[in-house]
């Protein structure tokens, strides 16, 4: 991913004020900040969810909504944004589920309907991605029998079945009860040690110690402070860094 100089306003509120950010292929960048710092706005103008105000975001090497021709930017065509944006896959704060599929419905609706694989293919990967966020013998329940934590893994499973060349999770432990948590976690260190390429909102700091190559702290629209973990977290130079890692020690 590739973000350069990306602006976003919201009437007269600049929340996102001219950011550059590269993700490189296979690496965990976890963004940390207050509330109100454009972490979740950035992560939705990369997967085209905000319409960018400035700037350009590229993953894979192309726009995800525009094509560059003779030099100036054009806006894609409904469906070949959905196209593009089919290789970001996004875990929200709410599963977003759909109440009235089982977990396997909701996991291949995307494959299917979306990306047009045979039904009986995106039925045997399913049951692996399952398998792979330890839900494997819940193909048949509905979000309703599942708990916050197993549905937010679903939820990672769907995304996952898209093939996705990048991961966006905007939060995705905050709506969950705490004992539910470390499940959601521990998939996602697991997803982050087999390479996937991942761009996590979060204020689990034990989480960017551990599974992030990179940890970036925004605040006022900027990224202020980046570096590996061990040096953002533990020692760190901008003064707002400080303050706001103060609050979880």
């Amino acid at each position: 991913m590739d973000a350069r100089g990306v602006r976003k306003s919201f009437g007269h509120l600049e929340v996102l004020t001219g950011i550059d950010l590269q993700v490189h292929k296979g690496e965990t960048v976890v963004v940390l900040g207050p509330s109100g710092s454009g972490k979740s706005t950035l992560l939705r103008c990369v997967n085209l969810l905000e319409k960018l105000d400035g700037g350009r975001i590229l993953v894979g090497g192309r726009d995800v909504g525009y094509d560059v021709r003779r030099g100036r930017l054009h806006e894609l065509a409904p469906a070949e944004i959905a196209r593009r944006r089919a290789r970001i896959g996004m875990v929200f704060q709410q599963f977003n589920l759909f109440p009235h599929m089982t977990a396997l419905q909701n996991i291949i609706e995307g494959p299917v309907g979306v990306l047009g694989e045979p039904r009986e293919q995106a039925v045997a990967r399913a049951r692996g991605l399952l398998a792979r966020v330890g839900l494997e013998g819940r193909e048949s329940s509905y979000p309703r029998q599942l708990s916050g934590g197993q549905q937010q893994r679903v939820a990672i499973a769907r995304a996952l079945a898209m093939s996705p060349e990048l991961m966006l999770f905007d939060e995705p432990t905050s709506a969950l009860d705490p004992e539910l948590v470390g499940e959601v976690l521990a998939t996602m260190r697991q997803l982050a040690s087999e390479g996937l390429t991942m761009v996590v909102v979060t204020h689990e700091i034990t989480f960017a110690k551990e599974a992030a190559d990179r940890v970036i702290f925004m605040d006022g629209g900027q990224i202020v402070e980046q570096g590996p973990p061990g040096e953002v977290l533990d020692s760190p130079q901008n003064e707002r860094t400080k303050a706001f890692l103060a609050r979880f020690l």
